[in-house]
């Protein structure tokens, strides 16, 4: 495993949520990483963001790590969950809220609700 690689795993195994993104959950920059990080703050989970812009390594490396060749990525208490698609259909299908709840992440369930409310 290379230095990327474990820290990369190291990262994903100390925090419960851990969304790789271009820009980090206070400025994204893309489109993709602003939707998903845009959920998570809107429903209030408590993330660890990763800047791959500010690291190349951690960059190729991620998606090496995950099998999966884009960006933004999230994990959840160590499981690649997903990138912004499959973040968005499961935020609207309330799979994600489950996910969640099944591996003891706080959000907050009326900000879920009234996503999948306003896209409904």
């Amino acid at each position: 495993m290379s230095d990327a690689q474990s820290r990369i795993d190291e990262t994903v195994k100390a925090n419960d949520v851990v969304l790789f993104m271009k820009g980090n959950k206070d400025m994204p920059q893309c489109g993709f990483s602003s939707r998903v990080a845009g959920v998570l703050n809107y429903i209030g989970v408590d993330y660890t963001d990763v800047n791959v812009l500010a690291d190349e390594e951690i960059r190729a490396g991620i998606k090496e790590y995950s099998d999966w060749p884009t960006i933004p990525q999230l994990y959840i208490k160590g499981e690649f969950v997903g990138g912004c698609d499959i973040i968005t259909e499961m935020t609207l299908s309330g799979e994600l809220d489950g996910m969640f709840s099944d591996n003891g992440v706080a959000f907050d369930k009326d900000a879920a609700d009234k996503i999948r409310e306003a896209n409904g």
